[in-house]
């Protein structure tokens, strides 16, 4: 990465003064009690509220979807909603601690694999249990937590309100998901006590009008500033003496700038001895969520052609939502070379592929990347906006396993066995050849998973992965905002992987190791099944976050406005625009 030019003293000079702002506003909110701090918090969701038909909008013209394309539902959901759904958990966690309570008073924690300490974070209100239902979520702490030290620790900095300011943050904004970056905020004045200047990835300089709108009760008290700018606004913030404290949602590569300086450009041998001899240019502590490979396992059974046909548009999601260019988009799917089904399934999962709707490439250098994809595997599948991968036994599949295309790149490969034997080494596959370590996707059909018992939920505890989904996607735990986001630990800075630390984590849980969380195999209402096979009843039909979905965007809307304003008649509505879907 060539070095970028000096920032002029006429474009220092704003920065500088929003960072003096924030270091007064961190004295200001350190001053507020936590019921005034809700106070604050229920401002912003009134003010999200009013701006989230604009923000969808605007966001959805940025990614080049005109109106009435199927799939601009994706962007109510990944904005708005799931902001309004973090602030609403947020609130929860505040009013807790402010009348004395526990973040966890009410919250199940039991014990899991390893002995681990595990809170059972979703569903927690009765309208999640009934429009969620067959999805659950469990956060696990890192072994050696016990129950008591999970409720004692609950609340992080909220519970220490009193004890001082955490002065002023510094978050590098992610350009893919519009909520990342109000939500990378929310989480440094609430978890560490930290004022914020959050700097727009220039692929959102268009949602800065509607941040600022949807943010002003944040603005207004010198609680946080928004700046744009290129890469020269980076290096100057990153630089900057008055953070206590920097967060980046982005690329390992952008980490490495940041934190070692531009590359020479001399290749990994290079990078490695910079990570290892050199002295970080960067003092600042630092964390960061930075993607990586993520796996689809799925496990052998005995499917019906509905199941084969529902999980092959359920990866075919995984994958194009938002074009591919999502941190957490399933990358590689592991098959069974053994699985009787094996041949349907895949040709069930190249239909889903081809006849998802088309949409732009409209992330920058994707088109690059796939071209990559393209000339790495000669014989893939190469659509005007998708790559589909699939290899066989003898195929190199290490460019596939070791590159994040943050592109609509899907790749299949196979390994032998069934049952436990499949799952655990597909395990060892995921772990030991595919880069990174932010989240894991594992399919398997309930008669399978009673049948391995205790080996099946080892084999999840065995999975090296921050976020894990069984039979959902590890977007659902992205968006549950009592969940919690980040790579395994074990990330530093000479080693970053997929990140450092963690964000989202409304219960305010410390010594988190990741979160779990599990969905229905069969949709509504194939899943009364759950009488014979002992799965998980849902009312959902097919969800909304579908690429297939064909009310998605309805019902997707039809979401959010009821998250914002609530109305029985509205909810009603869109249950039966999503029965249509």
């Amino acid at each position: 990465m060539p070095a970028s030019p000096a920032l002029a003293e006429d474009r220092r000079a704003p920065i500088d003064a929003a960072v003096a702002a924030l270091a007064d506003g961190a004295r200001a909110w350190a001053a507020l009690t936590v019921g005034q701090r809700a106070t604050v918090l229920r401002g912003v969701r009134r003010t999200v509220a009013d701006t989230a038909r604009t923000w969808a909008q605007t966001a959805a013209a940025s990614k080049q979807l005109p109106p009435g394309h199927p799939l601009r539902g994706e962007e109510w959901l990944s904005g708005p909603y799931g902001v309004l759904g973090a602030l609403d958990a947020y609130l929860s966690t505040l009013e807790r601690i402010a009348d004395g309570r526990n973040p966890l008073d009410g919250v199940r924690i039991d014990r899991g694999p390893g002995g681990r300490t595990r809170v059972h974070a979703f569903p927690l209100t009765g309208i999640d249990r009934f429009l969620l239902s067959g999805f659950s979520g469990e956060v696990w702490l890192t072994p050696g937590t016990t129950p008591g030290d999970a409720r004692a620790r609950a609340g992080l900095a909220q519970r220490a309100a009193a004890e001082g300011d955490g002065g002023v943050g510094l978050v590098l904004g992610a350009g893919n998901i519009t909520s990342i970056p109000v939500l990378d905020v929310l989480y440094e004045l609430l978890a560490h006590n930290r004022t914020v200047l959050l700097k727009v990835n220039p692929t959102q300089d268009a949602l800065v009008p509607v941040f600022e709108r949807a943010l002003a009760p944040l603005i207004a008290p010198g609680f946080l500033r928004i700046v744009r700018g290129g890469a020269d606004v980076g290096t100057y913030l990153t630089a900057h003496a008055g953070f206590a404290h920097v967060h980046i949602t982005g690329s390992a590569p952008t980490f490495d700038a940041i934190v070692w300086g531009p590359s020479s450009g001399q290749g990994a041998a290079a990078t490695k001895r910079r990570r290892t001899q050199d002295k970080p240019r960067l003092t600042t502590p630092i964390t960061a969520e930075l993607g990586g490979v993520s796996p689809i396992i799925v496990v052998p059974g005995s499917w019906s052609a509905d199941d084969l046909r529902f999980h092959a548009e359920h990866i075919a999601t995984m994958r194009l939502q938002n074009a591919g260019h999502n941190c957490i988009a399933g990358q590689v799917v592991i098959l069974s070379s053994d699985w009787s089904q094996a041949d349907q399934f895949r040709a069930e999962l190249r239909r889903a592929y081809a006849n998802a709707p088309e949409r732009p490439i409209w992330y920058p250098r994707s088109e690059e990347r796939m071209q990559q994809a393209a000339d790495a595997y000669p014989d893939a599948l190469v659509l005007a906006d998708r790559v589909l991968v699939e290899l066989g036994p003898e195929d190199d599949a290490a460019a596939l396993e070791q590159t994040e295309y943050f592109a609509p790149v899907l790749g299949v490969v196979s390994i032998p066995g069934t049952g436990q034997e499949f799952l655990d080494a597909a395990v060892a596959h995921a772990n030991e050849r595919l880069q990174g370590t932010l989240g894991a996707n594992v399919l398997i059909d309930p008669a399978s998973e009673q049948a391995l018992g205790a080996g099946f939920e080892r084999a999840i505890a065995d999975l090296r992965y921050g976020d894990i989904a069984i039979n959902a996607w590890t977007a659902f735990a992205f968006l549950t905002p009592t969940m919690t986001w980040g790579a395994y630990p074990g990330g530093t800075i000479q080693d970053v992987g997929s990140g450092i630390g963690v964000v989202h984590n409304a219960l305010l849980l410390a010594d988190v190791e990741r979160s779990v969380v599990r969905g229905p195999f069969r949709p509504f209402p194939r899943s009364a099944s759950v009488v014979t096979d002992g799965g998980r009843f849902s009312i959902l039909p097919k969800p909304p976050w579908f690429v297939s979905s064909r009310t998605g965007a309805e019902v997707s809307e039809g979401l959010t406005r009821f998250r914002a304003r609530g109305g029985v008649l509205a909810l009603l509505r869109t249950l039966v625009q999503a029965m249509r879907a």
